[in-house]
């Protein structure tokens, strides 16, 4: 069974594959790159001040980090008290548009503590093959990504970033991202709360829940502290 939805998702994701969205008018590039920059330069200090994630409790996520597509780093003790929607993105997919909803779902609940963290993967049929200049200006022109981006990194197999190992030892193979665009749901305490398959719109009802719901609890996790 699980491997007949692994045939679904891929077919679906290689239905639209290499359909590249038209260039934004003049006007909107302008805008959408001046968003970018002034969120990269919010997101470098902010990284900057970050505690060191080696004071991290290991049985939260704040024990990691990823290396940076803008910013040097994305240290994820950068989100501690916020919910945080982990997604492994590519630029030439199927599910390539969820770039959109993912946004849209950043600029809805950011204010109240939600945080996405875009994690470029080329593990499934060489559909993040460009470089870090070619993802940034992708993301920068065609959806306006304000949310922190990971640099290009593995998210299964021998290599994969130990972010993915941890989440697997947590949630089990629903953790393991079966294509692109998997979603993983770190709550306020920085443990691991649900993961999401690919076809799972960011905007859909089942993703808006499980955020709201996560908004809601306390942060419960051991406060990391600068000291």
């Amino acid at each position: 069974m699980k491997a007949r939805s692994l045939v679904l998702v891929a077919a679906l994701a290689l239905a639209a594959c290499n359909q590249a969205p038209a260039p934004p008018p003049p006007e909107v590039a302008a805008e959408r790159s001046a968003a970018v920059a002034a969120a990269v330069e919010a997101q470098r200090t902010r990284f900057a001040a970050a505690p060191p994630v080696s004071s991290a409790d290991a049985s939260t996520a704040y024990q990691f980090e990823f290396p940076g597509l803008w910013t040097d780093r994305v240290p994820m003790t950068a989100f501690q008290g916020e919910v945080v929607l982990v997604v492994n993105t590519a630029s030439e997919c199927g599910f390539t548009p969820q770039y959109e909803g993912l946004q849209t779902i950043y600029d809805e609940y950011n204010a109240q503590g939600f945080e996405v963290v875009g994690v470029p993967a080329n593990n499934f049929m060489n559909q993040e093959s460009g470089t870090a200049e070619e993802i940034q200006e992708f993301c920068t022109l065609n959806f306006g990504v304000t949310f922190p981006m990971a640099g290009k990194t593995d998210v299964i197999g021998d290599a994969r970033h130990p972010f993915y190992a941890w989440a697997q030892s947590q949630l089990g193979d629903a953790a393991v991202p079966g294509w692109n665009f998997h979603k993983l749901l770190i709550g306020r305490d920085g443990r691991l709360i649900a993961a999401f398959p690919s076809a799972t719109e960011p905007t859909s009802e089942e993703i808006r829940a499980a955020i709201t719901g996560a908004l809601a609890a306390p942060a419960s996790a051991t406060p990391i502290s600068l000291q």
